[in-house]
């Protein structure tokens, strides 16, 4: 397998750094892993190449549903060769690659959760590539008497096998609580991050002072996954919020991950419905986040583009969610009017953008 120049990912205080050196990646997520959901469609080499070679992505993370119908516990073979193909892809092409244990509930499926990561460690921890993560993002649960003790376990698990590849550890409330995690950090082992997730149409400056004080704190973070629109993963582009996203990851060496790519009806996909499952899509199969997204990644190594004027940025007087659709030539939507706090910004608690269709709306 060729493809073995990406430099080791180690912590130092509050940064991740590539060959000892400050770094910053960013690239894609793929939608859920799960059979029948639509996005595993895209768990693919061609995708992949596609990828580098078109959106310069120097990551991309496998998303591999557990619980939800499709999944790892309903097909375990299955969706490790999903992940598989994935991961020898990304070091086929010198990408970084994020193994993600994809559900919000892992304390549930500890022993699972470990007997997979030994396997993905035994089969790929000699690759520098390689970045674990063992909890996509938890519930509203306590970090310290549940989180901390699950990711201590699986850790122990992975470290057993390979000591050095970075490890990252979902936080409390859909992986945004992560001051509540720097307050009690993993201290047991090394190379550790902290997963944050955003989404700019709902998480603004109030989410941005938890990753400064988790800065603060001095824990490294990594965005293993964030949307330029609603939380619900539907809803306008929100560009300035996206931009200013992008300026306090830039500004804090923080790796990232676009959600979505794939081609399911609503606003967080990269790609239109019905796109290629290889690769290969021009401007007119992107969507409008899509090509925001597009244009963040490939400029990543360079100077960060001006954000938009601000008449480009599209909010709405509550939280917008897309009802359950099956094939329908129109989305319906159902508004619901939203309890403001003192921020100003609806509750943060709506992820059901990431089930898989095949099992609803989810959370």
């Amino acid at each position: 397998m060729c493809g073995v120049a990406r430099k080791p990912l180690t912590v130092s205080g509050n940064r991740v750094l590539a060959g000892g050196s400050a770094a910053s990646f960013s690239g894609n997520s793929l939608f859920w892993s799960n059979n029948g959901c639509g996005g595993d469609k895209f768990y693919n080499a061609n995708t992949i190449g596609w990828l580098k070679a078109d959106w310069k992505s120097d990551l991309v993370r496998a998303a591999m549903g557990v619980k939800e119908r499709g999944g790892y516990l309903d097909d375990p073979v299955g969706n490790k060769a999903k992940v598989k193909a994935v991961v020898d892809a990304a070091i086929a092409n010198d990408m970084y690659v994020i193994i993600d244990w994809h559900t919000h509930n892992a304390e549930d499926y500890q022993a699972q959760a470990i007997d997979f990561f030994k396997e993905m460690a035994g089969m790929y921890g000699k690759y520098p590539h390689i970045i674990y993560e063992i909890y996509n993002e938890p519930l509203r649960i306590s970090w310290s008497s549940v989180i901390k003790p699950y990711a201590e376990a699986v850790i122990g698990a992975i470290r057993a096998i390979d000591p050095d590849n970075l490890i990252i550890v979902g936080t409390p409330s859909w992986s945004q609580n992560v001051d509540e995690a720097s307050r009690d950090p993993i201290t047991a082992y090394k190379n550790i991050a902290y997963t944050l997730h955003f989404y700019a149409g709902t998480h603004k400056q109030s989410l941005r002072d938890k990753a400064q004080t988790a800065l603060d704190n001095n824990v490294a973070l990594f965005v293993t996954e964030w949307g330029s629109v609603d939380c619900s993963g539907d809803g306008a582009v929100n560009a300035a919020e996206t931009w200013a996203w992008v300026n306090l990851m830039k500004t804090n060496g923080i790796s990232n991950a676009n959600w979505a790519l794939n081609d399911k009806r609503e606003g967080a996909s990269a790609l239109s419905f019905g796109a290629s499952g290889n690769g290969g899509w021009g401007s007119e199969q992107l969507t409008v986040s899509g090509a925001l997204a597009r244009e963040i990644v490939r400029s990543w190594g360079g100077d960060t583009p001006p954000p938009p004027p601000p008449c480009s940025a599209v909010s709405f007087p509550g939280v917008v969610e897309v009802e359950a659709y099956s094939q329908m030539p129109k989305v319906q939507l159902r508004v619901e009017t939203a309890a403001i706090g003192e921020t100003g910004e609806p509750p943060i608690q709506c992820h059901s953008k990431q089930s898989p269709p095949s099992v609803g709306r989810g959370q």
